[in-house]
């Protein structure tokens, strides 16, 4: 079957044959039908040697959605057809983390060598993909893969990092979104649906800001050593009570705390590299500042049921599996609006 692998330290992904996977006991074998590409694996991509916490090659892709091809032994629950998302941030599913769902935040995953898909186990970026267990699926039921795939971390992760906030948006408040590309521009959406806050989005150029517009932020600033002070302008030089970095670049957090009121929260999604001195003087008094990780498998329910409902919509460019290393490429240009998919069975 073709993969998109990562192969050496340094290069570009490649499309590759590699055997087909059978799945083992309590394994489920899904034939693909959509993966979402991902600036995670770009920063992954460009880490040393000695920082890639994994051997190599590495096939691509924490974005999977999928039908049910073949069932390992013991394994109930799902009929072979069936149409699902991989839940991304594998588990061991024992600790009290995962007890809650919460495998994102496993307390042992380390320990135990355990990986996400395409972050260190075998991705979606291939024809045929095994997940570790079935416990990791979510039914899509009427679902369109296409557009559904990159809510298993575009649409999960800002979800977990608007929920914890939601108490401090109430009507009159304000929450800003930095960054409105794959996550970003389902963070907006998110916000209108969820709070009655007044959404302002910030990205680096119209074209993206035009998306922002598109999908509900009620004003939109140009991302730039003034967006700051043209939030403090626009909220009565109050600032908001919610920040989200999807960036999380120097400039970006550097924006972020910038931004923030007293009492906010200000939430550094990307992984740009940034951080925020956080100190009695150096941030408004009594803000909170987190950095929170992928979200639980509940939350990735919830999710799929918003979608469902029609309230969250990701804006998708599609390419097949052969033309995944030049979607990485203009993604890494900052030329892709929305969520790259890849289509490895289209």
């Amino acid at each position: 079957m073709k993969a998109v692998q990562y192969r050496s330290v340094g290069a570009t992904p490649e499309v590759v044959t590699v055997d087909r996977p059978e799945p083992g006991p309590g394994q489920v074998l899904l034939k693909v039908t959509a993966a979402g590409v991902c600036h995670s694996d770009i920063a992954v991509m460009s880490w040393p040697a000695e920082a890639l916490p994994f051997p190599l090659p590495l096939t691509l892709g924490h974005e999977g959605a999928g039908t049910v091809a073949a069932l390992g032994d013991g394994v109930t629950g799902f009929e072979t057809g069936e149409s699902v998302a991989v839940y991304g941030p594998w588990g061991c599913g024992n600790c009290l983390m995962c007890a809650q769902g919460k495998e994102n935040i496993c307390l042992r995953a380390a320990e135990l060598g355990i990986r996400p898909p395409g972050l260190g186990a075998p991705g979606a970026l291939a024809e045929y993909m095994i997940v570790d267990d079935a416990r990791h699926l979510v039914p899509l039921g009427d679902l369109d893969p296409v557009t559904a795939v990159p809510l298993t971390d575009a649409g999960l992760t800002p979800y977990h990092a608007i929920k914890t906030s939601l108490p401090k948006l109430a009507p009159g408040s304000t929450a800003v979104v930095i960054g409105t590309g794959g996550l970003g521009h389902v963070a907006i959406q998110l916000l209108r649906a969820l709070t009655s806050a007044r959404v302002i989005a910030l990205d680096v150029n119209e074209e993206k800001l035009d998306l922002a517009r598109e999908v509900g932020a009620h004003e939109v600033v140009l991302s730039d050593q003034h967006a700051a002070a043209k939030v403090r302008e626009l909220t009565g030089g109050l600032g908001a009570q919610a920040v989200f970095d999807f960036v999380g670049a120097p400039p970006t957090v550097a924006t972020a705390s910038a931004c923030a009121a007293v009492e906010a929260d200000v939430t550094i999604v990307g992984i740009g590299g940034g951080s925020a001195p956080v100190g009695f003087g150096a941030v408004p008094y009594d803000a909170a500042f987190r950095a929170p990780y992928w979200g639980s498998r509940s939350e990735l329910i919830e999710v799929l049921d918003l979608a469902r409902s029609g309230v969250i919509e990701v804006h998708v460019e599609t390419y097949p599996l052969d033309e995944a290393p030049t979607a990485y490429e203009r993604l890494h240009e900052g030329r892709i609006n929305g969520r790259a998919v890849i289509l490895p069975n289209g």
